[in-house]
């Protein structure tokens, strides 16, 4: 069943909320990021900080730094707005922080540029010790959340406004640092992250119609990214097509061209991506517009099979 990852996270909290070293904190935005499921269960550890993301990050770290798995959620634009904050308080002092930004890209649709975080992942896998994780559906958002709670170290989470389709079966099981392979193929390779692996999908079976056999590869951690699942879509598919709801720099594709370039692999790439800032509109105009929508992911790896 469709359902944002950020009311996946919300409900995923109160699950794993019974860990008496977990707290939660909020930048007035409860109701818009699922937190307020967590302060209905647990109000002694929920912390309500207002429209102040850098002190609820500098809280957040002191919490951590006392021994408590700290939770501070807040749009995915206002986070990485207060990457300064972020860069000393969690990362520097490698605290056991877990920044959880949701309303990312331009999927979150009317609310417009203001609101989209289109650069956030790039500023996040710019900091040394930081984990950057985008679930692709609800059962990955659910498994990610419980695997947090015993990881070590500084964690940004990037969390969806609009519904997912399920890409992953109810069994799913987390392991950091892997990539997914959903759908096998030989002919070209689709990699996707959060609510793009659906349009990679999307896009192999409108391939499979023509013959084209797309590998679907779900890259749910962005850093440390998986380079032997990347570099063995290189060597047995030739080329790769990325495609991510953010900006084509610093995001998924470079990471893919770093993998790529770091090994020696001559694999051709596409990089699908935001080139300019956002702008209001349905969540599936959007996409479109921006070319990250299946049918661009088609285009893209056809273009890659004509050009071999």
């Amino acid at each position: 069943m469709a359902k944002a990852t950020r009311e996946a996270f919300g409900e995923a909290l109160v699950r794993v909320g019974g860990d008496p070293r977990i707290v939660v904190l909020d930048g007035d935005l409860m109701k818009s990021n699922f937190t307020y499921l967590f302060r209905e269960r647990y109000p002694d550890r929920f912390v309500e900080c207002g429209i102040a993301e850098s002190n609820m990050i500098g809280v957040a770290s002191g919490l951590a730094l006392a021994g408590k798995i700290a939770w501070a959620s807040s749009f995915a634009c206002f986070l990485s707005g207060r990457l300064e904050t972020i860069r000393m308080s969690v990362g520097y002092q490698a605290a056991n922080v877990r920044l959880a930004g949701t309303h990312a890209g331009v999927g979150i649709g009317d609310d417009g540029a203001s609101q989209m975080a289109l650069e956030d992942v790039a500023a996040m896998r710019a900091l040394p010790n930081m984990t950057v994780i985008q679930p692709g559906d609800a059962v990955e958002t659910e498994r990610c959340v419980e695997y947090l709670v015993e990881h070590e170290g500084p964690v940004y989470l990037r969390l969806t406004r609009q519904k997912l389709d399920d890409v992953n079966p109810p069994d799913y099981r987390f392991e950091l640092g892997k990539a997914v392979v959903l759908r096998e193929g030989s002919d070209v390779a689709l990699l996707g992250t959060g609510a793009t692996v659906q349009e990679a999908l999307k896009a192999a079976d409108e391939l499979a119609g023509e013959g084209v056999e797309a590998r679907v590869i779900n890259v749910h951690t962005l850093k440390p990214i998986d380079h032997e699942t990347i570099l063995a879509a290189a060597r047995e598919c030739g080329r790769l097509v990325t495609v991510e709801d953010h900006n084509v720099f610093g995001g998924l594709g470079s990471a893919v061209a770093e993998v790529l370039a770091a090994n020696g692999s001559g694999a051709p790439l596409t990089v699908l991506g935001a080139t300019d800032y956002g702008q209001s509109g349905k969540s599936e105009e959007l996409y479109d517009a921006y070319g990250i929508s299946a049918k661009h992911v088609a285009e893209a790896a056809r273009a890659l099979a004509k050009g071999s």
